[in-house]
């Protein structure tokens, strides 16, 4: 089973919500190929890390087999470790990884790369924003049920997605959430305290931005559902759209045109960036 991208997905849903990959054979088996080439030319981690211009807990992940390894990462470790073309080899499996929805792992993999990333959401936090305690609410009540081993393996394959907003600080994050998505108390009011906190946290970085659509306003450009958008480095633009038991990966230009318009309109349509987080903290505040 994977998971979406917050904590909605169902099982036997490939990559459903364009979220964190489980740990898997093919991803392990990726992993140990590179840690065996980076010990044979005698290099740590830490020594390894910039010469792929990648974070030690990156390279780590990817080692660990918990982490789809950018294509980047694969050119210049082949480089580095001079692999013989087997990392390269090793990776094209990947794309025939049984489980995993074809348009999963192409999102999967432009959105470690992306230079933007927009997200609206009506239904819940996105994942990328979630806190632990709130992440895991969502899988507690997740239907089917899901197991202690499950939950945990779910909540460490999205706190390691996380890291993107952390590890991409040139990337320009956005976000246009519904306020009633904090007004649900999901969680219980101390779970939502956190995860409020969590947020006006994660704005005070450059490189996040987070608007709230106001319960005042009636109607906007966002009602016919939560999308995703995303522009990479060459800048080309792709987009992501989620239902109940599957998702669609957008990549034809009118149709992200579309998304594009009424995603920029909902920005108009929300509350401004110093707006929101004073309706954030005045909630806060209330609970």
């Amino acid at each position: 089973m994977t998971t979406d991208g917050n904590g909605m997905g169902g099982a036997g849903v490939p990559g459903c919500g364009g979220g964190e990959p489980e740990v898997s054979d093919s991803l392990k088996t990726f992993g140990e190929v590179v840690k065996a080439f980076r010990k044979r030319a005698g290099l740590t981690q830490e020594q390894f890390a910039p010469r792929v211009q990648y974070s030690v807990p990156t390279v780590a992940s990817i080692e660990q087999g918990r982490r789809f390894p950018p294509s980047d990462f694969v050119k210049r470790a082949e480089e580095v470790l001079d692999a013989f073309g087997a990392l390269r080899g090793a990776a094209r499996h990947l794309s025939r990884q049984p489980g995993l929805a074809s348009w999963f792992r192409q999102w999967a993999r432009l959105e470690e790369e992306a230079v933007s990333l927009y997200t609206y959401e009506c239904r819940l936090v996105p994942g990328l924003l979630q806190t632990e305690a709130y992440a895991r609410t969502l899988f507690v009540n997740r239907l089917p049920p899901l197991g202690d081993d499950q939950i945990d393996a779910q909540w460490a394959a999205r706190a390691e997605r996380q890291r993107l907003l952390r590890e991409r600080p040139n990337t320009a994050f956005s976000f246009i959430l519904e306020e009633h998505l904090f007004l649900r108390l999901t969680g219980g009011g101390e779970v939502t305290r956190g995860l409020v906190d969590h947020v006006l946290a994660l704005v005070e970085q450059r490189n996040v931005e987070v608007q709230v659509m106001p319960l005042t306003q009636g109607a906007h450009a966002g009602l016919a559902g939560p999308m995703q958008l995303l522009e990479t480095a060459e800048n080309r633009w792709f987009a992501y759209n989620e239902g109940q038991r599957g998702g669609l990966f957008v990549s034809e230009s009118k149709e992200i045109s579309v998304l594009q318009m009424r995603y920029a309109r909902m920005r108009s349509q929300a509350l401004s960036l110093n707006d929101s987080v004073g309706l954030l903290r005045r909630m806060r505040g209330a609970l």
